[in-house]
Formats: C-alpha cells, sequence, structure tokens
C-alpha cells in the first residue's frame, strides 16, 4: 500500500536529486541548517575536550582501546591484521590461508610492539603474532635466546598450530564486538547493563542473504529473538524497553531496485510480519540503513509497511538513516511528513555511516557523476550536527536516537537539544562505553546498546567495519586514550576544520566518470570512445 500525498512525493524527488549533487553546496546548506555561532561552537570544544580529559583521567581502556592504540591503521602491522581478519573467513583451504597469512603477517615487524601495550592481552598478541610472522618466513632458529627457541619449537610444530591461532585470535578480537552467540546468551551478557540503566537494540550478525533459505533463516533467528526480547519488556512505551535492528537485505536473496516488483510482493510481507510481532511485543523495531543504491527501494518498503493500519498506535518502528549521505535531511523531512499523513509516530536513529569506504569506490567503478556521501570526515560530522537539530525539531512525530561514539557530537547534542524535548545517544557494544557512563552523570537521558549477537562465522564482516571505522588515524576511538594528542585536538569543532580547507571536496578523491576526454575534460559516460580511465 502506498501514500497518496503531494507532498511525499515532492520529498522523493528532493531525495533522488540530492544523491550526487555537488558536494561544496551540500555542505553549505548543512551549515545553514546547522545554524551553530562561533560562540556557542567554542563552548561545545571546550566542554568536549575537558570530557576527554576526565575519560583519560578516570576511566579504564577497554581491551579494543589498547588493541587499537598499538594497532592502528597508521601502522604496516595494523593494516595487516585488517586485511587478514576481512579475508580470513573466504580462505577455501588450508594452503591458501598458509600464503594469506605469510603474506599478511610474515613480513611485518611485530617485534617492535612487544611489550608496549599497556594490556597483557595485547602484549601476549603481539609474542603469538610474532611468533606466527616467524613460522611463515622460516628464518633459522638460534638457540641463543628463549625467543630462537620459542621459534624453532613452533616451527617444528607447523603451519596448522599456526592456522589455529590465527583463528583464535580472529575470534578473541570480534568477541570485542559481539555480545553473545545467541539471542539467549546476549540477554544474559546484558544483565549487568541492563541493572545501570541502559536499554539494547540487539542485531542478529550476518550478511546480506543468498538464497531463499537464508532468508527464511534470518527472518526466524528475528522472530525468535523478537520472543526472547519481549520477556525483558517491562515499561509501557516501546523505547523503554530492549529491541531489535532488521536488515532487509538480510530478509530477501534479491533485494534491488531491478526486482522492485517482486520485492514488494514477497518481502513487505515478511517485514509487516515482524513489525507486528515486536508491536505484540511492546518492543522497538528498527530498519538498518544499508547501501546507497538500496535507499530508494528501502523507502518504498518503509512506506508499504508503515501504511498498514495493523500498526495504527505503536510508536516501536524506526529507521536508521545514514548522516554520510548527502540525502540525509530530504529523508527525515520525508519520514516527518509520513508519519503526519499516517498519523505515526516513530524513532529515528542517525549514524554516520558504515560503508563509506564501499560508497566510493562503487561510484568510482559505476562512473557516476558524483559519489552519494560526503569526502571528507569533517563534512559528516558538520552534517550530522545539522541533521541532529533537524530531528530535535520533528519531536511531535519522531524520537530522535544519536549513535555516536564522538565526546564533540554528544556535548553539541546536548547543548542543542530544546528543554524538555525527549531522545536518547547509542552506542556499539564494546565501544563509547567511558565517554557515554561520564556524559550520563550529568545528562540523565536514556542511553541505548547497539548490541550484535552470531557466532564466530557471522561476525568477520561486522569486525572489519568496526575496525576501520576506529582504525582509521582521525578516529575519535583511536585518538581517545593517545595522550600525545591534545584534547582540544580530538574535541575539535569539525565546522572550523571545514573552514580551514581551500576546497570541500576531498582533492586526493576526484570525481568517480570514468570517461575522460583529451586534456582532462570530463565527458559524460558513454559519449566517447577514448578507452575509460579508473578513478582512484
Amino acid at each position: 500500500m502506498f501514500v497518496s500525498s503531494p507532498a511525499l512525493s515532492s520529498n522523493r524527488k528532493a531525495i533522488r536529486a540530492l544523491t550526487n549533487r555537488d558536494e561544496a553546496q551540500c555542505v553549505s546548506d548543512m551549515i545553514s541548517l546547522l545554524a551553530l555561532g562561533k560562540g556557542q561552537r567554542e563552548v561545545i570544544s571546550a566542554e568536549a575536550a575537558e570530557t576527554v580529559r576526565t575519560i583519560r583521567r578516570e576511566a579504564v581502556p577497554g581491551i579494543m582501546d589498547r588493541f587499537l592504540a598499538e594497532y592502528g591503521l597508521n601502522t604496516d602491522e595494523g593494516v595487516a591484521l585488517m586485511c587478514l581478519a576481512e579475508a580470513y573467513l573466504r580462505t577455501p583451504d588450508a594452503e591458501t590461508l598458509d600464503a594469506l597469512i605469510s603474506d599478511k603477517i610474515g613480513e611485518s615487524d611485530w617485534a617492535r610492539h612487544l611489550g608496549r601495550a599497556q594490556s597483557s592481552l595485547v602484549n601476549a598478541s603481539t609474542w603469538a603474532l610474532m611468533l606466527t610472522g616467524k613460522v611463515f618466513r622460516t628464518i633459522p632458529a638460534q638457540a641463543d635466546d628463549l625467543a630462537s627457541v620459542m621459534h624453532s619449537l613452533v616451527q617444528r610444530l607447523g603451519e596448522p598450530v599456526a592456522r589455529t591461532a590465527v583463528g583464535e585470535a580472529m575470534k578473541v578480537l570480534g568477541a570485542q564486538f559481539v555480545l553473545g552467540r545467541s539471542i539467549e546468551e546476549a540477554l544474559a551478557n546484558a544483565g549487568k547493563d541492563m541493572e545501570e540503566g541502559y536499554l539494547h537494540s540487539f542485531d542478529m550478525l550476518g550478511e546480506a542473504a543468498r538464497t531463499a533459505d537464508d532468508a527464511k533463516r534470518y527472518f526466524l533467528a528475528y522472530s525468535d529473538a523478537i520472543s526472547e526480547i519481549a520477556k525483558h519488556a517491562k515499561d509501557d512505551w516501546p523505547h523503554d524497553n530492549p529491541g531489535i535492528s532488521v536488515k532487509l537485505s538480510a530478509l530477501h536473496p534479491r533485494y534491488e531496485t531491478v526486482n522492485r516488483e517482486r520485492i514488494m510482493r514477497e518481502l513487505v510481507p515478511r517485514v509487516t510480519a515482524l513489525a507486528l510481532h515486536a508491536k505484540a511485543a511492546n518492543i522497538p523495531l528498527a530498519i538498518d540503513a544499508e547501501e546507497a543504491d538500496r535507499l530508494d527501494l528501502s523507502l518504498d518498503v518503509i512506506e508499504a509497511v508503515l501504511a498498514n493500519a495493523d500498526l495504527a498506535g505503536w510508536e516501536g518502528f524506526g529507521v536508521v538513516v545514514q548522516a554520510y549521505s548527502k540525502r540525509c535531511p530530504a529523508v527525515l523531512d520525508w519520514l516527518h511528513e509520513l508519519c503526519r499523513v499516517l498519523g505515526r509516530k516513530i524513532s529515528v536513529r542517525l549514524v554516520k555511516g558504515a560503508y563509506w569506504d564501499a560508497e566510493i569506490k562503487n561510484g568510482q567503478v559505476l562512473g557516476l557523476e558524483g559519489y552519494p556521501v560526503f569526502t571528507r570526515k569533517e563534512a559528516t560530522d558538520v552534517s550530522y550536527l545539522a541533521n541532529a537539530r533537524k530531528l530535535l525539531s520533528m519531536t511531535d512525530r519522531i524520537y530522535p536516537q544519536f549513535a555516536t561514539h564522538n565526546a564533540h557530537t554528544v556535548v553539541a547534542i546536548e547543548n542543542m537539544a530544546p528543554e524538555g524535548v525527549a531522545f536518547e545517544f547509542q552506542r556499539l557494544h564494546g565501544m563509547g562505553d567511558a565517554l557515554h557512563e561520564i556524559r550520563r552523570r550529568t545528562d540523565k537521558r536514556p542511553r541505548r546498546i547497539y548490541a550484535p549477537v552470531g557466532v564466530h562465522k557471522d561476525l568477520l564482516a561486522y569486525l572489519v567495519r568496526r575496525l576501520l571505522e576506529n582504525g582509521a588515524n582521525s578516529s575519535f576511538v583511536n585518538q581517545l586514550m593517545d595522550k600525545s594528542i591534545a584534547p582540544e585536538v580530538i574535541a575539535a569543532d569539525p565546522l572550523a576544520g571545514l573552514e580551514a580547507f581551500d576546497t570541500i571536496p576531498h582533492p586526493a578523491i576526484p570525481l568517480p566518470p570514468i570517461f575522460m576526454a583529451k586534456g582532462g575534460a570530463t565527458l559524460t559516460a558513454g559519449t566517447s570512445t577514448t578507452p575509460p580511465c579508473w578513478s582512484h
């Protein structure tokens, strides 16, 4: 069922028009929407810097904080571990896995990290990686020190032991981000946080369904999870209870725009059934955001599901929206108008976005007119704050949920929020613990933890996204415990950062059209007979 509304149709046209819009124009609009004066910006940055100092002074760094401090993506070893984690489970046989480990671990200088971390577990991991590297480089053992004896021992044990060690290392690393192997285990592990007042949104790990059997398995997993979570739903308002997040791509093996009619016929009833189940359980259900080329189709599905009359009166339906998308403000306008027309109230979880590298590469491969996402981190940060302000003005129909691990973002939202407006903060399990715990001393708003649930074979893709987000040099999580970086740098105003650039689009990320005329003039793809040129 689709809603007949000129305003909704206009909103959808606006969303499509923003897809590849000029980045500088989009940023200019975001700055106008944010409308923060210089004095307020300075107050926010100062308060955020003080929050960083408090975290450094009082908080005990977690295993991932320590790991990223030692193996960030600014180190060759950090990059090697990222490549290994991403490819590990897709490696078909032991011989190929040996070659992979040899390539990514064998030539790295692990010894320089030994003993430097403030964690015995990280140091033990370094020792294991160093030994594994020695195995695959097959360096002759010299029995003049303990390290050489150990190298010789591991060489005698052979590559299978090293493969097992790497597999276990990947499990230990991934377990820092996953709350439990099953929904029952996750709920049990969440008990302490629940007692301390934290809410949860559980996510059943796994990538997109490839077959009808995959889709059926995910549907049953979501349904079973809703039934288990319902046992912990004690309050009248759905958002005072734990909830679940659902991926549309997990519920249909052909979730692509070209299959739109089939998707509307087959997927909408599945999502509606889960929503009705969540309504009966009195828990919130959020539709997760995915790749940019699926957004238009996702909005069709969301509209059809939300229009179901049986969902009337339930405020637990939610949508995740990505701030790194140029289309974010228009999507919020569309959602608000949809709720107004239908007489509904929903939640919107604002996130920065987890597929940036894939969106950039996809734009380059397809030779699009522009990128659907911002090319600078500062632009995404400004977009997040601008759209947060927009959400805070829509609370007649939308319950805002702000997912962030960045101190400046948290403090800015607290400062921008009108008195008495209800909203909540969210963080990922295993990240941002200290920031949110310290901020809730003075800001008593609800805090929700996004909690992945799944076994080892399902978590690697998720793990890679988390490490990419937080292993980068510019990541707040990466910089937080690095005392060589001043708190004022970590908590810097992103708008001031944008103002310092000569150009808004990142100069190292050229526009993606793949056909170029002689002399460098850009042509529309398909209008030239010259060979394609890949933009990197």
